[in-house]
């Protein structure tokens, strides 16, 4: 069989051209991730590749049902979903097989993997695939992922090891932050392919300013509700400030998650119930008119989705000073925080003393709109898939 890469965005099969082939498939259809998936399926759709996402099935909600809903009909290799574990167990031998069949009934060119778990399965599948005579190429972003792990525990030297092992099995790494690149080289290794990195990007029609709502609250969080994110951390820094500049304080959690009992009830705790409201996930701009201030007191993170919109929408924000954070703010921003209770206060007693002069501290919509974009990250990625389709497939 005769098969060679194109140069717009299809292949070449016996001398008849046919679109390009690409499957996403990562495990949690939430947060930054499914964001950044949904943007490159739109513009590889737009630009004419057939399209497939492969996730898991147990993790979203009613809000990820309706996201998928709206990019369905762009997809027309489909939506699959299937349990996938988020950690490594018994139960992933199964997984991983019924994932495998979805994957080789839709016949990638392209097993583009996001995250730890969708990681494995594209490099690892894609290579059976090779082994059966298909010619897959094997792309993979972390997006944070097993990074994140402690480099001297045991399981993070575990997963580092793993990874190493992957990287052999590996087309091309995408990283989405300078932080990321440099956590692979330190944890894992100089990356046996060749890499790139490519920051996310937001959308023109982003770059409008959003009102706050009439009964908005002081402080904002969204995003997943899960210890790494910092819910936590933002409750208690929320009653350290009220301690230090004497005022009660509101404040509204926006998002889903397993922990959020557990946030609730350390809000009940600290005695703030009656001025700390939770609500479901919901799109991300119209969470942002529900607070006066954003608060991200992640403990880790790659390249987050929430901070570039929040500053799109013209919010003010604190953000811990993790993963490729220092990256959108810049490394001396005063709204920088360590991920911890004392620190994250510091910043909102600061961003309360004159919250418009605060606002000004943020970084620019030129500079936002010159460094992340949606077009210049699809546009870079498309070049690495055309790149790596010529040196996979045979001419």
């Amino acid at each position: 069989m005769y098969v060679s890469a194109c140069s717009d965005g299809g292949v070449a099969v016996s001398g008849r051209k046919r679109p390009l082939r690409v499957v996403h498939c990562f495990r949690s259809p939430v947060g930054g991730i499914f964001r950044h998936v949904r943007d490159l399926c739109e513009a590889q759709a737009a630009a004419g590749y057939e399209i497939g996402i492969v996730c898991d099935s147990t993790t979203g909600g009613a809000f990820e049902d309706r996201l998928f809903e709206a990019i369905a009909d762009k997809l027309a290799l489909g939506v699959v979903r299937t349990p996938m574990q988020r950690h490594v167990g018994p139960g992933d031998l199964s997984a991983a097989w019924r994932t495998l069949r979805i994957i080789r009934r839709m016949k990638p060119d392209i097993l583009h993997g996001h995250g730890a778990k969708g990681g494995a399965y594209a490099r690892l599948f894609g290579t059976a695939l090779r082994a059966t005579g298909r010619r897959v190429v094997r792309l993979y972003a972390p997006h944070g992922g097993s990074l994140h792990y402690d480099a001297d525990a045991l399981s993070g030297r575990a997963f580092f090891m793993l990874e190493a092992l992957m990287g052999r099995m590996t087309d091309h790494i995408f990283f989405v932050s300078e932080y990321e690149n440099r956590a692979y080289k330190e944890k894992v290794g100089v990356p046996h392919a060749p890499a790139s990195l490519i920051y996310n990007g937001l959308r023109p029609e982003e770059f409008v300013s959003i009102a706050n709502a009439s009964d908005a609250a002081d402080f904002l969080y969204v995003g997943m509700m899960r210890d790494l994110k910092g819910p936590d951390l933002f409750i208690e820094a929320l009653k350290e400030t009220e301690r230090r500049t004497g005022r009660t304080l509101s404040a509204k959690l926006v998002g889903d998650g397993d922990d959020r009992p557990k946030y609730m009830e350390q809000t009940s705790r600290l005695g703030l119930s009656d001025r700390v409201t939770f609500l479901p996930a919901m799109p991300a701009r119209e969470a942002f008119a529900l607070g006066r201030i954003m608060v991200v007191p992640s403990r880790a993170e790659a390249m987050p989705y929430v901070v570039l919109e929040a500053l799109a929408a013209g919010k003010p924000l604190i953000a811990t000073a993790v993963g490729g954070v220092p990256e959108i703010l810049g490394e001396d921003s005063p709204a920088l925080a360590a991920p911890s209770v004392s620190s994250l206060a510091d910043r909102m007693v600061l961003a309360l003393a004159d919250e418009e002069a605060y606002r000004k501290l943020m970084p620019s919509e030129d500079v936002l709109r010159s460094r992340f974009s949606v077009s210049r990250m699809a546009e870079r990625i498309e070049a690495v898939y055309q790149e790596a389709l010529a040196t996979a497939l045979p001419r």
